[in-house]
């Protein structure tokens, strides 16, 4: 009877003390705090992914296609026209650039430059962590690994089980003996 409540209790014990992994899936915006770009956006997958969403959502496709450039400048080169450092790229998405980058924080940096509206800060970081990742600019641990359209297959977590059946090999393999 001791040992069980022995076991019981440390059983309890070992539950209680067990923490799951904490994972932060979206950063707080900053509100006028600093920004950790590495921290919040650079190595952060979640906000790398966010920024290709919106990448695509604001159709910065439309100019600068994947990354590779048409309308906009390439984005997956080493010449970048306004400086690759995250302020830098953030002021270009912000205050947009003459000759048709368009201003997404709400205010342009010159007459003529068309205000799409005012994006939220924090996804403007995220857009600037996935346009640096283009150009190879990300951890690669936390850049987006390739686009959902070109998997091959269901992700394994949605593959309906199915019951292994025992069947001969096709003719031209050699088994080992």
């Amino acid at each position: 009877m001791v040992r069980r409540a022995l076991a019981v209790f440390t059983a309890c014990s070992l539950l209680v003390a067990c923490e799951r992994e904490e994972r932060q899936f979206r950063s707080a915006p900053p509100f006028g705090g600093p920004v950790r770009f590495e921290e919040d956006y650079q190595n952060n997958a979640h906000a790398l992914s966010e920024g290709k969403r919106l990448y695509s959502a604001f159709n910065c496709k439309g100019c600068h296609a994947d990354g590779g450039g048409g309308i906009g400048p390439p984005l997956m080169d080493e010449k970048w026209f306004y400086g690759s450092e995250p302020e830098q790229v953030f002021d270009t998405i912000s205050k947009g650039r003459e000759n048709g980058m368009p201003a997404f924080g709400g205010e342009a940096r010159a007459p003529g430059i068309n205000v799409v509206g005012t994006v939220p800060e924090h996804q403007r970081w995220q857009l600037v962590a996935y346009v640096r990742s283009l150009s190879g600019l990300a951890s690669r641990n936390a850049a987006p690994g390739r686009n959902d359209h070109m998997q091959t297959k269901p992700p394994e977590n949605e593959k309906e089980p199915e019951t292994p059946v025992v069947a001969p090999p096709p003719p031209d393999v050699v088994l080992p003996k």
